[in-house]
Parts: C-alpha cells; sequence; structure tokens
C-alpha cells in the first residue's frame, strides 16, 4: 500500500495502466468542513459534487467497475441530524441522476441493506437501477447502508437456507457459490481500493472483494477536495505494483 503525504508528479497517460475494477472510500467530508468552519453537512454536499465529477471521469478512463462507500452499516451511530442530513442529500442526488445519468453510458447499482431506509429513497433507487439496466458502460455500485461483514454474513445464510431447503448440498457451499451469493455477484475481484483524508483501513469495506487489491491511501487531501490528477496520481502508483496473487 502507499501512503501520499505530498503531492507527485503522475505518470503520463500513455502509460497509465488503468484498474478493471475500482473501490473508493469517500472520507473526509466531515473534517473538510470543519477546516473552513462549516457544519459537516456542507462537507456531504460538497463530496457529493466530487462523486459526481470522479465518477464521470472514472468510465471516460475505460474502468468496468466502480463502487463507492456511501454509508456504511455503521454510520448510522452518528449524530441524528447528520444522519438525516445525508439521507436528504441522498434522496436530493437520487432525483437528480435519473436525468444527470441518462446522458452517460453508466449502469447505476445499490449494494447493501435496503429494509432501514424510507420508503421514497428505496424508490427512487430503483428507479434509478431500471432506467440504467440497459447501459453498456461502467458499472457503478453505490454502498448504501453496506458493511462487508453484513453482506458475507447474508451471503453464508442465504446458501445455509438453500442447504436447509434441500437445494443444494453443504459440499455445493464453495468459494465460487458463496461469490454469487454477494451483492456484486459476477463482478471480477476489486484491484485497487483508493481511500483519501489520512485513514489507513478498510471499514468494512468489499472486505471478500479485495482479497488481494492493492491499497494507496492519500494523506494529503480530504475527498471534497479530490480531482482527476489525484484518481490518475492514484493510477500512477496502481501501474508500478507487482501484482503476483500469492504466487512469484
Amino acid at each position: 500500500m502507499l501512503f501520499f503525504k505530498k503531492k507527485t508528479t503522475p505518470v503520463p497517460l500513455e502509460e497509465r495502466l488503468v484498474p478493471q475494477n475500482l473501490g473508493i472510500i469517500m472520507d473526509g467530508n466531515g473534517r473538510w468542513a470543519r477546516k473552513r468552519g462549516l457544519p459537516r453537512q456542507a462537507g456531504h454536499v460538497t463530496g457529493a459534487q466530487t462523486f459526481r465529477k470522479i465518477t464521470k471521469y472514472c468510465e471516460r478512463c475505460g474502468i468496468r467497475y466502480l463502487t463507492v462507500y456511501a454509508f456504511s452499516t455503521e454510520n448510522w451511530k452518528r449524530p441524528q441530524e447528520e444522519v438525516d442530513a445525508i439521507m436528504n442529500l441522498l434522496h436530493q442526488y437520487l432525483r437528480e441522476s435519473l436525468a444527470d445519468f441518462q446522458k452517460e453510458n453508466i449502469r447505476v447499482r445499490f449494494i447493501g441493506d435496503r429494509a432501514p431506509l424510507a420508503e421514497d429513497i428505496r424508490q427512487l433507487m430503483e428507479e434509478a437501477e431500471e432506467s440504467t439496466a440497459h447501459k453498456e458502460g461502467m458499472t457503478l455500485n453505490i454502498a448504501l447502508n453496506y458493511g462487508g461483514q453484513q453482506e458475507i454474513t447474508a451471503a453464508a445464510r442465504r446458501l445455509a437456507e438453500r442447504v436447509q431447503a434441500g437445494e443444494i448440498t453443504p459440499a455445493d457451499v464453495t468459494e465460487e457459490s458463496l461469490q454469487q451469493a454477494l451483492y456484486t455477484e459476477d463482478q471480477p475481484p476489486v484491484d485497487l481500493i483508493l481511500r483519501p483524508s489520512g485513514e489507513y483501513r478498510l471499514s468494512n469495506f468489499l472486505i471478500w472483494q479485495s482479497a488481494y487489491a492493492e491499497f494507496v491511501f492519500m494523506e494529503d487531501i480530504l475527498w471534497p477536495d479530490f480531482k482527476e490528477s489525484d484518481l490518475e496520481r492514484a493510477f500512477a502508483e496502481f501501474a508500478r505494483r507487482n501484482r503476483r496473487f500469492g504466487g512469484v
């Protein structure tokens, strides 16, 4: 993994190796707002704008799968005022994205437990998925009320229920069958996990999918300030990695 403590010069675009499957932990919204004497909600608003910009850039770069960490299963522990602000922002974003993403060749999917979310938000999520299902470009996974441990537990429970029902035997429970029971199903493993803000952990994000992912943690930037050039820096570092997948 790499810890970016200061700006570095990106590799020229013609030498760039772009990951097929990218995960981004969009971190630092609250600290960005606090540094400017603003309420934390202001950081989430600016962070949402950054998300839309970076998502479109990823599609233009040729990334096939992008998963962004929007709201974790642990984020409900935050102050209610902040949770409400995030949900209101999500509602607004979903309404705007229904029109915005129609212009892009991006298929939108949501991963996570939808049950605790408000009905109007769940409906907008379904509309976003249905209206982009025919897209053949990048698949955008928005991790919402998502936790990696919760995802694996739910997948194991579904397989156990199938065993109990006699549909499969215990011997049929394999890495492949568990993968098919995850939210990401047939998607390939994650190549690169990117996290700005100076935190050096996965925070329960894509635990199964990132078993052999490369990690780039960037100390020198918070998510609301994240730019296309910062993404290129991460791609440059990814291109320098020697990925052996347990081999030599």
